[in-house]
């Protein structure tokens, strides 16, 4: 085993890195009973006995009040396990997916490279704190009183003023920080015109940013001089060995002890939010540093809330970096942890709204107004839909239904579908449709059925059945009046899902431009099947198309009476989807009891005699009625008649 002096060197970064992609809740929970107790988790401590829970469980670190044990997940393996420091650390990388740096003589000079580079970096902050509120500074000081910040704020935030050239080097020189030093902090940057290095702030305010252990790691500026529109407003420091922006937010370290303590994790775009919104009583506020919020960035918004708040500014490029993030996040949701957006007035930004409207104006007209995220991203993507041709209704619908596609939670993916489909049909249907297509279904924008188990991902025969079904509304789109629902609860095979998704979304879209209301099966004209087939081919769908059509059974062939096809469907779908069948034969007697009509009565019957010939042993031949094929001859028989049931 390595000797104890070479595990101290493992390099800073790497145990930082290690400890951030340990959920501690999820290391600590596999021991001991864990219950959430606001923002953090408790339970009784595993390091002594005691029946009245004191041991708690935080974002980053754990304490016990009972017996004083306190550390980080390295230290938890190391107490619960009687594991050695490296041990620990070989395990949790291991589950984490990190290579332990192999330990070298050059790693003790890195460490103290790190350590060397964390304390110029506090040199410099001091440097520029002390010469804000010099007579140099005037400028500088005014400039923040005119955001309105306090000076109790401007000194808790440690906020400075980096003067022109050569202040910065002088002051750390007296230290006795050289000038290579100073570049490997990113103080310094290399000049073009083969002059010495320059320093990298000079005429600005300066914010030093710092990581989850409060150290400070860079800064950024912002220029006081506007009327040099050649140099960017805003500034942040280069890449270091301790800086990384894709895995820094601005203010961590005040807003994870902030969020610990019960705030709401704030997400806004830049440093003057933030320290306005902190200001104002909201400390849970960060901000990503001159670049779009990321994957990393993400995760560790998550390790501190299940449910962090996005507030971007209220302009387009706002709705940009909203829906941008959106969709960065939803492979990434869960259950467990979403997002929520914050939607601000037009023009304002947090800053602005808050100098505008104080701390309850911001509730008010902000944090009152938050969105799910399932909301947010139909209302933003709607937007880069505009208008009301079947175009942009039809372009609008693929794009959700794209969206759902991306989330890695499949049963989660699955009730994003359907509520975005409800969604969308309860905008375009006309105004008349005050019910979903299954007679006596629940009213439109009622809660949704929870997804069954057996209905989380594609299985075996699934493509057999789904493209018979689909066949089947192919040859009568008109089904879809009926059927919509059943249909739509089915778990496709990928390929499948776009063809059925476009299928519905055309049904709706030329019921909506008739202006014909949703009645029976045989009172909608414009639901012609040559010309849904055309539309799918111009939307690059037509090879689908032709592949579906082949398993159209007998009784679907063109003309035959929709009321029959209607039957069919049904006894099919019943009886390939055997392991779901009981639940929607309930359903259609709950439905046929409360709203007796042809179409739940043809549901029902179909139903049931699907469920006969199973209890009768049937093993799954076509209906004598059903030999044969409709536009697909014999082959559309046989799919149908053996299929994977």
């Amino acid at each position: 085993m390595p000797k104890r002096g070479r595990l101290m060197a493992l390099p800073p970064g790497f145990l930082e890195e290690l400890r951030a992609r340990t959920p501690l809740s999820v290391l600590i929970g596999r021991r001991v009973r864990l219950a959430r107790s606001g923002r953090q988790w408790k339970g009784c401590c595993p390091f002594h006995g005691e029946k009245t829970p004191s041991f708690y469980v935080y974002d980053d670190h754990y304490h016990c009040f009972g017996c004083g044990a306190h550390g980080d997940a390295i230290s938890y393996v190391m107490q619960a396990e009687g594991q050695s420091f490296i041990e620990a650390v070989r395990g949790l990388a291991a589950e984490a997916g990190l290579a332990v740096p192999e330990a070298g003589p050059d790693d003790a000079a890195a460490a103290r490279a790190t350590h060397d580079i964390l304390a110029v970096l506090e040199r410099a902050a001091e440097s520029f704190q002390r010469r804000l509120f010099l007579p140099e500074g005037a400028a500088a000081r005014a400039y923040l009183a005119g955001r309105g910040l306090t000076e109790a704020t401007v000194r808790r935030f440690r906020l400075g003023f980096a003067p022109g050239r050569g202040a910065l080097g002088a002051d750390l020189a007296r230290a006795g920080v050289t000038p290579a030093q100073m570049s490997e902090a990113g103080l310094l940057r290399a000049a073009e015109d083969g002059q010495p290095a320059r320093e990298f702030f000079t005429g600005r305010v300066i914010f030093p940013i710092a990581d989850r252990r409060g150290r400070v790691i860079s800064f950024g500026g912002r220029r006081l001089d506007d009327t040099q529109t050649s140099a960017p407003k805003y500034l942040n420091g280069p890449e270091t060995a301790v800086f990384s922006k894709r895995r820094t937010l601005y203010n961590l370290d005040r807003a994870a002890a902030a969020i610990r303590a019960g705030a709401e994790a704030l997400v806004v775009e830049g440093y003057m939010d933030v320290i306005a919104l902190d200001q104002a009583g909201f400390p849970g506020a960060l901000a990503p540093l001159g670049t779009a919020l990321g994957a990393e960035h993400l995760e560790i918004l998550w390790r501190a809330t299940p449910l962090p708040l996005l507030c971007f500014d209220g302009d387009e490029a706002g709705a940009r970096a909203a829906l941008r993030t959106i969709m960065l996040a939803l492979p990434l949701i869960a259950p467990e942890r979403s997002l929520e957006i914050v939607p601000l007035p037009p023009g304002e930004d947090p800053d602005t709204l808050l100098r505008r409207a104080g701390a309850e104006g911001f509730r008010a007209e902000a944090l009152a107004r938050r969105q799910p995220l399932i909301t947010a991203l139909y209302a933003l993507t709607r937007a880069q839909f505009p208008g009301a041709t079947p175009e942009n209704r039809s372009a609008f619908f693929d794009a959700l239904m794209a969206a759902a596609e991306t989330i890695g939670h499949r049963s989660l993916a699955g009730e994003y579908r359907r509520a975005l489909r409800d969604r969308f049909f309860a905008e375009f249907r006309p105004a008349s449709a005050s019910k979903r297509w299954a007679g006596g279904a629940p009213v439109r924008g009622a809660p949704l059925r929870a997804i069954s188990p057996l209905r989380a991902a594609p299985r075996p025969g699934d493509q057999t059945r789904g493209r018979v079904l689909l066949a089947v509304l192919l040859h009568h789109p008109a089904l879809a009046l009926e059927v919509e629902e059943a249909l739509g609860d089915l778990a496709l095979p990928a390929p499948l899902i776009r063809l059925r998704d476009a299928v519905l979304a055309w049904v709706h879209a030329m019921i909506a431009k008739s202006g014909a209301p949703e009645g029976g099966l045989n009172s909608h004209p414009a639901l012609d099947s040559p010309a849904l087939f055309d539309h799918l081919a111009e939307i690059g769908l037509g090879a689908q198309v032709g592949e579906v059509r082949a398993c159209a059974p007998a009784f679907a062939a063109p003309g035959a009476p929709l009321a029959d096809v209607a039957e069919g469907w049904w006894h099919f779908f019943g009886f390939s989807h055997r392991e779901r069948l009981g639940e929607e034969l309930a359903a259609a007697q709950r439905d046929f009891a409360a709203n007796p009509n042809p179409r739940t009565q043809r549901r029902l019957v179909a139903l049931r005699e699907a469920q006969n010939r199973l209890a009768a042993g049937d093993s799954g031949e076509t209906r004598p009625d059903q030999d044969g094929a409709g536009d697909g001859g014999a082959r559309g028989g046989d799919a149908a008649g053996r299929a994977e049931i």
